[in-house]
């Protein structure tokens, strides 16, 4: 319900991968590269593997969309 109405912030997939790239990610606190590339890295390692799912490629470069919520109060 909160979430649903898109009231916070409207963005593009591409906006909100370029807002990720200001994320530190618990996760990878020592990573010195922009969370993006982790994010087109895995989708075309994805499409190397299985070139015939493309859904599975999209999957994979979305997969850490869901940490901008961070940037609105949300906990990593």
């Amino acid at each position: 319900a909160q979430y649903g109405p898109c009231s916070l912030r409207r963005m593009s997939v591409m906006e909100a991968l370029e807002l990720l790239d200001q994320l530190v990610d618990e996760s990878d606190p020592d990573v010195d590269f922009p969370n993006s590339f982790h994010a087109f890295q895995t989708a075309e390692g994805i499409r190397r593997a299985h070139p015939d799912k493309d859904w599975f490629h999209l999957v994979g470069l979305l997969h850490d969309l869901g940490k901008v919520l961070v940037f609105f109060g949300e906990p990593q």
